[in-house]
């Protein structure tokens, strides 16, 4: 997935400006992640299977009462969500794309990826309900307490946090937790969402525990999982984990047994591939709205 561009079903991702490119992390987070309102899902539920108004060409940096009055005016009349780390804007197209009543905010620390987002949400049918800003997650809130307030907060998080470093200045900042390390994202997204909201991530499977560990501080609670494996047999690379503001922790919150291969019990499990180059038939189900080939 490193070509210059990236077509889906409803829309291209161009992405020669961003250091992150489009990657499978992101397109499972997209599908994955439930981008119902808090209102949904009160009447509805919130255990979703694997198969289960402003200008997005807005220019410069929003203020944050500006962003404020972003979430709060769609807060009643349609589902308000927070793509954190936008890059090319793929996960907030997903968003937008999964829910017609959506209005997304797509925040990213960096110019150019903020720009390359804004192309692609401009040339997207759902440019009218996406707003791309440049910003600092960490500062993402109001002086006055009055932060914005979101149903849904999305985050495909950088993750090498013991890793080599980068040489390339931007990369460094798409892929490493010198700029938003877990404990800071459960913290501002458990400022940041509604009663009720959900913040969804996906991560290498050995941070598993230590999301669990830094939501719960901050009153979130695992709500949903799903363990992600290339192969059948092979032991799960990346984690699909749903945390919960001011609900009751699900039975996956709870540090139980692994099992040989490194997985929770009973917890779901998603294989990519049957074998090489063969997608499996539940990985084709949840990404069948936006793959081309699906």
């Amino acid at each position: 997935m490193s070509a210059s561009h990236f077509s889906f079903k409803q829309f291209t991702i161009q992405q020669e400006l961003c250091a992150m490119k489009v990657g499978t992390d992101g397109v499972l987070l997209g599908a994955w992640a439930d981008v119902k309102s808090t209102s949904q899902r009160v009447n509805g539920s919130t255990s979703q299977r694997v198969n289960g108004s402003t200008d997005g060409a807005a220019s410069g940096k929003w203020s944050l009462l500006q962003l404020s009055r972003v979430a709060t005016e769609v807060e009643h009349s349609s589902t308000s969500i927070l793509d954190v780390g936008t890059g090319t804007g793929l996960i907030a197209l997903m968003a937008a794309q999964r829910n017609p009543e959506a209005h997304v905010v797509a925040l990213d620390i960096d110019a150019d990826a903020v720009q390359q987002a804004k192309e692609n949400v401009n040339a997207s049918p759902f440019a009218e309900r996406i707003t791309v800003v440049q910003g600092d997650f960490r500062t993402f809130s109001s002086e006055e307490g009055e932060g914005a307030r979101f149903d849904t907060i999305l985050c495909n998080p950088p993750y090498f946090e013991r890793a080599l470093r980068c040489p390339d200045d931007a990369r460094t900042l798409a892929r490493h937790n010198d700029t938003l390390s877990l404990e800071e994202l459960a913290q501002h997204a458990a400022t940041m969402l509604l009663e009720g909201g959900t913040l969804a991530v996906i991560l290498p499977f050995e941070r598993r525990g230590d999301m669990i560990a830094e939501c719960a501080t901050f009153g979130l609670s695992l709500i949903r999982e799903t363990h992600v494996r290339t192969l059948p047999g092979k032991a799960p690379k990346r984690v699909l984990l749903e945390f919960g503001k001011g609900v009751a922790m699900g039975e996956m919150g709870r540090m139980g047994e692994m099992g040989k291969m490194g997985e929770m019990e009973g917890a779901e499990v998603l294989t990519i591939e049957e074998e090489a180059g063969v997608p499996t038939p539940e990985f084709r189900a949840l990404l069948k709205d936006f793959y081309l080939k699906f």
